[in-house]
């Protein structure tokens, strides 16, 4: 019953790409189509082996970049799907800001079966995403990393802690500052509501995208203090 309500919803309703509204004869890349699939950065090897930043060389191996090596971050590994850029950036912005749930879960689905470098999901055991602050998440009506997370539990099956990673302060939007002023913007904003439920977890934190790194330290930092036995990142896009 359920295959046929669905392919009567998609007589109605075409699938269409993500991206672009052009629609899908078939679903084989991910629900877009085959020209904007094609002109997504995705990252694949070589990447530094902690934080995930990609590099040039392609005939490298995966190693630690010159920032990792002087300054070793808190998290074992970061990964993403792509590069901050077209078609990914506006499929964000759509989701993100103009709260297209249904291209969310989507690009949740991507994230799921997305094969990163030298990282597997089922490696870990619980997922966190990143917290908006209550203010925030009033605003916005849901939280985007929430929504990734959830399809990327679904496909794995592994749970979602969604309470016990709290925002405890209200920071101003990271998107206008340099590096030095986000982290000092999101210093001590987060805190751990019980570490009981923490401790001795392999954690993948979920965000919608890694721009210079310093919301997910300082959510790695505080659950590593709680007792976590290791923590991984995991982004639908990187800003490089």
């Amino acid at each position: 019953m359920k295959r046929i309500l669905a392919g009567l919803a998609d007589l109605i309703f075409p699938p269409r790409c993500i991206a672009c509204e052009k629609i899908l004869i078939d679903e084989e890349h991910h629900s877009f189509c085959c020209d904007c699939y094609d002109r997504i950065g995705f990252v694949r090897s070589p990447v530094c082996t902690q934080c995930g930043i990609p590099f040039a060389g392609k005939e490298q191996e995966d190693h630690p970049c010159g920032e990792c090596l002087t300054g070793k971050p808190v998290f074992t590994a970061a990964r993403c799907v792509g590069r901050y850029e077209e078609p990914l950036l506006s499929c964000i912005h759509q989701f993100k800001y103009n709260a297209n749930i249904g291209a969310g879960r989507r690009l949740g689905k991507l994230m799921a079966q997305y094969e990163y470098p030298a990282f597997r999901i089922s490696d870990y055991s619980l997922i966190i995403p990143i917290p908006l602050h209550l203010k925030r998440l009033r605003e916005r009506g849901f939280n985007q990393s929430l929504i990734l997370a959830k399809e990327i539990a679904k496909q794995h099956h592994l749970p979602v802690d969604f309470m016990n990673l709290k925002r405890q302060v209200y920071t101003k939007p990271q998107v206008n500052l340099g590096k030095d002023e986000r982290q000092a913007n999101v210093r001590g904003a987060f805190k751990a509501v019980d570490a009981g439920r923490i401790n001795g977890e392999k954690i993948i934190l979920v965000d919608d995208v890694y721009t210079t790194g310093s919301t997910v330290r300082e959510c790695a930092t505080v659950l590593m203090k709680a007792g976590a036995q290791d923590v991984a990142v995991l982004t639908l896009a990187r800003a490089v």
